[in-house]
């Protein structure tokens, strides 16, 4: 089966993806390197020898697998002079809420810095056309309401991630407008520069703390019950490629007509497929055959959201991207990964993932 719907655009692009050892980026990695690309990827260690970057090997197949941080601005400046990318997938973060409150200030330095430091490296690199900066749907304020969030709604966030995130995107308006702005395309800039927002991304080889797959498996693999901490906390659950075949398209689009999409950009499930954590776990159970629940959600615990939605009319209507994936096919796909990854090739597993994703309509 091709996996390639992008009709050989990504052929021969040198790409740089920043991230690239983390769940989403090695999953991009994968993906475009399938397709031709010239990836160079920046990142640090992976979390876990289990990562999906480590058992895929992705790091020995692409152009370049460079251990840098980002918060290290003249280092990105001189990676991005060395291997002159084109397009750039910006994910590398310190991702996770609970964790943010243990280190807010590396988590604003990474997040917030870091991300004007790729902004900055984009600035200083002519080669680079288009530049595709990851967020989170959390970067929203978040006033828990019951339907999505529109990409024109108000920045904000609660928790130091979410807030990181929230700073992320009006950094971001701003080097649009200052530096990248659209009117000036052409005449003082040759850059197209979006973010990109998605839900709670699932998938195989994801193993950081604090998520409900990686939980799940841990205990499952133990034989422990799964503990569940917000049972009834909903959130937009989508497979890791959905989002990502959406930034690609994106990225696409913004070569083709740079000053038409250089915005901000929702890539969540459909409404159907926004379930509570405990219906996910169960979700996740039923495809294992065993396991069973525990709830110890703590009325004292850190503040996380209870209630988080995405509108993603605009990239429907706009981009014509839409939800591959079902809520039972998504926890199904999911499934199989860490379901085979003991016996098998991870990157095999990947690629017929993706493949089995680009056959679901």
């Amino acid at each position: 089966m091709n996996i390639d719907v992008f009709n050989n655009f990504y052929k021969g692009k040198r790409v740089l993806v920043t991230g690239h050892t983390g769940f989403k980026g090695s999953w991009l990695s994968i993906w475009l390197h399938e397709l031709g690309a010239e990836v160079v990827g920046v990142g640090l260690e992976p979390y876990s020898e289990k990562d999906n970057f480590v058992l895929s090997g992705i790091g020995k197949k692409i152009n370049a697998d460079i251990r840098a941080d980002i918060r290290d601005g003249e280092k990105m400046k001189e990676i991005f002079r060395q291997y002159q990318p084109e397009i750039v997938f910006h994910l590398a973060a310190q991702p996770l809420v609970r964790l943010s409150y243990e280190i807010p200030v590396e988590t604003y330095q990474t997040n917030v810095m870091g991300t004007i430091n790729i902004m900055e490296a984009i600035r200083a690199t002519d080669s680079v056309k288009v530049g595709v900066m990851i967020t989170t749907d959390k970067c929203y304020d978040n006033k828990e309401q019951m339907t999505g969030y529109k990409e024109d709604d108000p920045f904000g966030g609660y928790d130091p991630y979410s807030s990181s995130k929230g700073a992320c995107e009006i950094a971001i308006q701003s080097w649009r407008r200052s530096f990248f702005n659209p009117e000036d395309y052409g005449k003082k800039h040759h850059v197209s520069l979006a973010s990109v927002r998605a839900g709670n991304v699932i998938g195989g080889g994801d193993w950081a703390k604090d998520r409900i797959i990686p939980d799940c498996i841990r205990a499952l693999e133990a034989g422990k019950p799964i503990e569940i901490r917000s049972p009834k906390a909903v959130r937009p659950w989508e497979h890791v490629l959905e989002p990502l075949s959406g930034y690609m398209l994106l990225a696409q689009k913004m070569w083709g007509h740079p000053t038409e999409y250089c915005e901000g950009w929702n890539f969540g499930p459909e409404q159907e497929s926004v379930l509570t954590v405990w219906e996910v776990a169960t979700a996740m159970i039923e495809n294992f055959g065993y396991g069973e629940l525990k709830d110890v959600s703590d009325p004292n615990a850190l503040h996380e959201a209870n209630l988080l939605m995405l509108d993603i009319t605009k990239a429907k209507t706009r981009l014509g991207w839409k939800p591959r994936l079902n809520a039972r096919n998504c926890a199904i796909l999911t499934s199989d990964w860490y379901k085979r990854y003991k016996n098998e090739s991870i990157y095999n597993i990947c690629v017929s993932e993706i493949e089995t994703f680009i056959s679901e309509q």
